[in-house]
């Protein structure tokens, strides 16, 4: 008898920290102001005191001022600032630039009159978390609209009227990441297997909605099949100049210039490289871009004719186009991979599935590559080599390359 109550009593010990997590409410909220090309942003902890600190890296570009704590603020160099909460309910208020315009005269992210269209990442700068030990934050973010302004669209689950939840198990600190839209927006919506896509555009903006979501409707099966992942949601934004004139991705959303071509003529696409991102989330690390944006451009070729979007004929253009634009490329290694550089890369890789595919008898392909590269928080060329030659019965002669030195 005695054995089992002391037995009893340690695996109530061992369970308790997981009985005792306590969650917290963190609600942010976003009032935006056009006039101001701003927007107010207020977090608010349900109870302070199990937060210890939030340090905040505020960038160089003074986007954030005007902050205001229940607690204490300390704004210090290089770009930081850090909150200590109160205790009880508490709330940091501050207020943040939203147009960023870029070094050519266009802008990542932009407010006008009608409309703003921005990531998340802007709104809460990334913070370094210190909390109570068993405390779970569960946040949610809530928009206050101009009057006028008739809806918002971001890539988390909606929860009510312009409220959303954002709940990322990556991360102790979750915060709205992401493709934000607001204002007068025109929207598609569809189901694709097992996530509801959403398509949005500023009214006005001739974003082409409908092309979006047919070459998708194509396409995502053989997404699917590559990179196994079925995201709760996805949001894809668009508008047209002074946009940024290409495609940039998140973890649950993608932009995309409305004049960019869903099919280019060289035969890719802005559309299908970005979502290649969404569904990989892939990172490189070591001067290893060209994994990365190599496999982005590899498959937005290879769905596409998987898909049968692409001939045998049209494909062989594709592959002498690459080979010209590329030919002076020496070397892939660099941390940004872009033009000929990723399109030397792709025709590695289309040199490595082929050797993949004839030493394996045609058990593995690139496909098994990417699915292991998914696996892995960063990935290197060193990483990249090693999964590639498991595949195979004998080193590689593609991998074995001045390129990749």
């Amino acid at each position: 008898m005695g054995s089992r109550l002391l037995l009893s009593a340690a695996l109530l010990a061992l369970s308790a920290p997981v009985w005792a997590t306590k969650k917290i409410d963190l609600d942010y909220r976003v009032r935006l102001l056009p006039d101001a090309d701003q927007a107010e942003v207020s977090l608010r902890l349900e109870q302070g005191e199990r937060v210890r600190s939030l340090s905040f890296n505020l960038g160089d570009k003074g986007y954030f001022s005007d902050f205001q704590a229940d607690g204490q603020w300390q704004q210090e160099g290089a770009g930081r600032g850090t909150w200590t909460p109160a205790s009880g309910e508490a709330s940091l208020t501050y207020r943040v630039r939203i147009s960023h315009p870029r070094n050519a005269g266009d802008f990542d992210a932009r407010m006008t009159a009608d409309w703003a269209l921005l990531r998340g990442d802007d709104l809460v700068p990334s913070a370094t978390l210190n909390q109570s030990d068993g405390t779970e934050l569960v946040a949610r973010l809530e928009f206050e609209l101009p009057e006028g302004w008739k809806s918002v669209e971001t890539g988390w689950p909606r929860i009510g009227k312009n409220r959303f939840r954002i709940d990322n198990p990556a991360r102790k600190f979750d915060r709205p990441t992401g493709w934000i839209l607001a204002g007068k927006v025109g929207t598609r919506r569809a189901k694709l297997g097992e996530t509801d896509v959403t398509i949005a555009a500023p009214v006005g903006e001739k974003m082409r909605r409908m092309d979006i979501l047919t070459l998708l409707t194509f396409v995502w099966p053989e997404m699917q099949a590559v990179f196994p992942r079925d995201p709760g949601k996805l949001l894809i934004v668009g508008a047209g100049d002074p946009m940024w004139r290409g495609g940039l991705s998140a973890s649950n959303s993608l932009f995309l210039h409305a004049d960019r071509p869903l099919v280019s003529e060289n035969g890719t696409s802005a559309l299908v490289h970005e979502l290649v991102h969404v569904f990989s989330r892939i990172h490189d690390t070591d001067r290893s871009d060209w994994i990365t944006e190599g496999l982005a451009e590899y498959y937005a070729i290879e769905l596409m004719r998987r898909a049968g979007g692409l001939s045998e004929q049209r494909y062989q253009k594709v592959r002498e186009h690459l080979i010209d634009w590329s030919e002076d490329v020496e070397s892939l290694r660099g941390e940004s991979s872009h033009g000929a550089v990723t399109a030397r890369a792709v025709l590695l890789l289309q040199a490595l599935d082929r050797e993949i595919r004839q030493s394996s008898q045609d058990r593995h392909s690139l496909d098994d590559v990417a699915r292991g590269l998914m696996r892995l928080d960063q990935v290197s060329t060193a990483d990249f080599i090693a999964i590639s030659q498991n595949l195979m019965s004998e080193p590689s002669e593609v991998l074995d390359s001045e390129l990749l030195r």
